[in-house]
């Protein structure tokens, strides 16, 4: 994993090098191994490097000629069908010079054009470069990220938005539109842009040509609804083999491996296939569980979270035999990381989700440079209350926000606008709905489940996938999703319903796939999220510190409505997603204030 930045303009002959040097050294972070940076007079390209596969070799910005044409790629991901790749490759009689997956990925583009993507499995967000234009391309969920911008006949790009904002050509103003998706959306945002108006996001699943002529994007992968022929049996079988082989897959590194293990059904799931492979070698897999300081005298159970993780992470660890690890992380770590996520995120994201993350990664990193997660099964194997629950998807708005004008009331109504700005974020819902494809013949059920998918990956997946980047990125830990495999996606989109939510029981289908791996304590436990603090004192060090920010000035001191704050604190409630309560919301506006102060952000 990496990042990666750099300035094209094929008009004007110029030395951006230490403009780009400047972009990539706010990203240090995500490649604290090596740094390195490529300048023929036209494309100045940068590139950070963690290490994980082939360490002497990999160096990046690579670069080979083919053809008589110099082709030179910086690239952040990873691939798992490397091997694949190569036979096909060298089947062209092309020698390969490395093992890492920078290198095939080069070979890919030179040999299959913009088509390259189509063949790739993985995570990946990357720019190839021959001197006449520059191809850009990002992985089917965007696991990893890629933002850009033109600005008099150049394109700028670079993996966070931090690199961008330190280039002087890149303004730091937001749209009032912008300040909705805050108010009402985040930590999700509309995708193909970000919060400022200047920077621009490739989509998931996108890729996008840039040369002297014009500049083209194109969609080379999209989910399609299609009929399903086969019966129970045949999806059981063949999700087992797409889960099993896609864990498989991101089993391979250099480095130091373990998985993030929290004692729910998927991180399980991702555990006892890994610990399967690690087995046959006679290795011992590394795991790791969260837990928060003052959690076991404070727990409340709720309807999202009905039981605590930690013992079931322990009893897994101990039924397989791996070498776990309980981390536990500090109330005043936990608030004090809420300015460092904020600034690895570059927005206001998801309060102590982040902060926390950001701990656990920190500790991981002391053993461990890649590790596995079970993010993303909810959202394709249908886990969430919408999914089952059809008032909550069809309340006409995003179903994880269970308060939509909750946060936009604590502000003056100059700010959040509030009726304007809450018939523009709906229409963005409307609009995310009318976009799932489905089939006409699909039942209500089935239809219901093609929908909420389809928001929740759009939405929903690519907030949790941005938040795992950022954090685990930060630390120098390459996180690896393999329930993000797109494969898996592309035939569970079009399984029906009844044998997903087979005896009302959400994830049935992943459940029965999975009997042999998992003890049936595990395997048939109830849904529970990430784990949050229950801890009473995480809300006074918030409310303490928000406290200090108001009376500092900056920009809630003139915004904010403390009185409806107070009314709000008091009667408490989660707002956002399932876990999102009172204290995430003092600790959300913290993050907000501190971003507008650290931004120095303009309203336009």
């Amino acid at each position: 994993m990496c990042s990666i930045c750099g300035e094209i303009n094929f008009w004007v002959p110029n030395n951006r090098q230490e403009i780009v040097k400047k972009m990539s050294q706010t990203m240090k972070h995500r490649g604290p191994d090596e740094s390195d940076i490529f300048n023929d007079g036209y494309a100045t390209l940068a590139h950070n490097r963690l290490s994980v596969v082939d360490i002497e070799n990999g160096k990046q910005p690579m670069s080979v000629i083919y053809g008589n044409k110099k082709y030179t790629i910086v690239y952040n991901g990873e691939i798992y069908n490397c091997d694949e790749l190569r036979r096909e490759i060298r089947k062209q009689g092309i020698f390969l010079r490395t093992n890492c997956d920078t290198e095939v990925v080069l070979y890919s583009y030179i040999l299959f054009g913009q088509d390259a993507p189509k063949h790739l499995n993985g995570i990946f967000a990357f720019c190839v470069y021959d001197g006449e234009r520059a191809f850009f391309a990002r992985d089917r969920f965007g696991v990893k990220p890629l933002y850009y911008s033109f600005k008099e006949n150049s394109l700028i790009f670079a993996s966070e938005i931090k690199a961008m904002l330190a280039h002087p050509k890149i303004s730091h103003n937001i749209t009032k539109e912008a300040l909705w998706e805050i108010l009402y959306l985040s930590p999700n945002f509309v995708g193909g842009r970000s919060a400022f108006k200047d920077i621009l996001e490739l989509l998931p699943g996108e890729c996008m040509i840039f040369d002297k002529n014009h500049t083209t994007k194109s969609k080379y992968w999209q989910i399609e609804a299609k009929p399903f022929f086969k019966d129970r049996d045949y999806a059981i079988e063949k999700t087992r083999y797409l889960v099993c082989d896609a864990v498989k897959r991101q089993l391979g590194a250099d480095v130091p491996l373990c998985v993030l293990l929290s004692g729910g059904l998927d991180s399980s799931v991702v555990t006892a296939i890994a610990n399967e492979e690690y087995k046959k070698d006679k290795r011992v897999l590394s795991t790791y569980s969260f837990e928060y300081e003052g959690n076991k005298e404070s727990f409340r159970n709720s309807l999202f979270q009905p039981e605590k993780d930690d013992d079931f992470a322990v009893y897994l660890a101990d039924y397989l035999g791996t070498d776990h690890t309980v981390l536990t992380c500090p109330t005043s770590t936990l608030a004090q990381n809420l300015i460092p996520s904020t600034d690895f995120r570059d927005l206001p994201g998801q309060a102590d989700i982040d902060s926390s993350l950001l701990y656990f990664c920190k500790e991981i990193k002391k053993r461990h440079t890649v590790g596995l997660s079970g993010e993303c099964s909810d959202e394709i194997f249908g886990g969430y209350p919408w999914f089952y629950r059809p008032e909550m998807l069809y309340s006409d708005f995003f179903p994880w926000i269970h308060s939509p004008r909750l946060r936009p009331s604590l502000f003056k109504d100059d700010i959040s606008n509030s009726k304007e700005g809450f018939d523009y974020v709906k229409g963005i819902y409307s609009d995310t709905l009318k976009g799932c494809p489905t089939l006409s013949y699909d039942s209500a059920e089935m239809k219901t489940s093609r929908l909420a998918s389809h928001l929740s990956v759009n939405f929903f997946m690519t907030s949790l996938l941005q938040r795992k980047d950022r954090m685990s990125m930060a630390s120098g830990v390459e996180i690896r999703v393999p329930f993000a495999d797109h494969r898996i996606y592309e035939f569970l989109f079009n399984v029906p319903w009844e044998i997903k939510f087979e005896g009302k029981v959400e994830k049935a289908l992943l459940r029965n796939s999975m009997v042999g791996y998992l003890p049936e304590k595990i395997l048939f436990r109830k849904k529970s999220p990430y784990p949050k603090t229950h801890n009473p004192k995480y809300m006074d060090a918030v409310l303490k510190m928000l406290d200090e920010r108001l009376l500092s000035g900056g920009y809630l001191k003139n915004t904010l409505d403390k009185t409806k704050l107070d009314s709000v604190i008091a009667s408490g409630g989660t707002w956002f997603g399932q876990l999102m309560d009172t204290p995430q919301l003092v600790a959300w506006l913290i993050q907000l204030d501190y971003w507008f102060e650290k931004n120095n952000i303009n309203i336009v």
